[in-house]
């Protein structure tokens, strides 16, 4: 195993063949990377007082942070991370304890907390902060700090959802195929 992905106590990532995460990233416990997800420079994603499951075709970019809350008496569960397939996570984002749905773009520099649901075709703007225990409807764009819906997404940027996540995984495969 890489040293950048590492156990925590009997928790160990189980990461695709297809993944690429790159060498400067950090990946630790119970973690799940499903088919072509992509790991940038910098991200940290840490399992290690609860799990995260990342979908498929999914990105982590550059600097991100994702974490979790652990499980306590009055919240058995705890607050895993869970996120859909075709998500784009911008450069420097934090994810805590949350739940993104598929299809969704988080921008730039976002803050998104704990028990927040966000659900599939979803876009969040640059630097917007998603405080705990809101659920973001499907087929809007979100934007601030706090986050308001501003307007249902366009067929235009529906459609951006899917292209970018693909965009990352065609991105990965060059890395990936240098590497060899």
């Amino acid at each position: 195993m890489a040293k950048n992905i590492r156990p925590y106590l009997e928790h160990h990532p189980k990461i695709d063949a297809t993944c690429y995460v790159d060498e400067m990233s950090v990946v630790i416990g119970d973690v799940v990377l499903a088919e072509n997800v992509s790991v940038w420079p910098f991200a940290v994603i840490r399992g290690d007082v609860n799990h995260i499951r990342i979908g498929k075709n999914s990105n982590v970019q550059d600097h991100s942070m994702l974490h979790v809350s652990h499980k306590k008496a009055d919240k058995p569960e705890g607050s895993p991370l869970i996120i859909g397939e075709d998500v784009t996570i911008g450069h420097h984002v934090k994810l805590h304890g949350c739940t993104i749905g598929n299809r969704v773009l988080v921008g730039i520099g976002t803050i998104i907390l704990d028990d927040v649901i966000v659900e599939d075709d979803v876009m969040i703007g640059a630097g917007s902060l998603v405080p705990p225990n809101k659920v973001l409807e499907s087929g809007y764009l979100y934007v601030g700090s706090p986050v308001k819906k501003v307007r249902p997404l366009t067929d235009k940027e529906k459609a951006f959802l899917p292209y970018s996540a693909q965009n990352y995984v065609k991105v990965a495969n060059n890395y990936l195929d240098q590497s060899e």
